[in-house]
């Protein structure tokens, strides 16, 4: 057996469980197996330790799976709103 935890991580919290698999256990089966089962993985990216992963890969001990949601705002429009708010903010002052 080995242990691999899964992460999901929501706007102020994350949620990490903890989880025995036997060796050869891949992603996909480790979520089936947490409380995140219910997700639809359509929708969502795969990680281990942070690195872009497939759900068919198997798991090794004390691997980190992480639960990527979508993203609301690509991360060059959220910079440039928040360029567009402090104009705003200094022209204002």
């Amino acid at each position: 057996m080995i242990r691999v935890h899964v992460v999901y991580a929501l706007p102020l919290t994350q949620d990490v469980s903890v989880l025995e698999v036997p060796e050869g256990t891949t992603v996909s089966q480790a979520i089936a197996l947490s409380p995140h089962a219910h997700l639809d993985l359509a929708g969502y990216v795969v990680a281990i330790h942070g690195r872009l992963t497939s759900l068919h890969a198997p798991l090794c001990d004390q691997d980190r799976i992480e639960i990527l949601r979508p993203l609301r705002v690509l991360p060059n429009e959220a910079r440039r709103r928040r360029q567009l708010r402090s104009k705003r903010r200094t022209v204002t002052e």
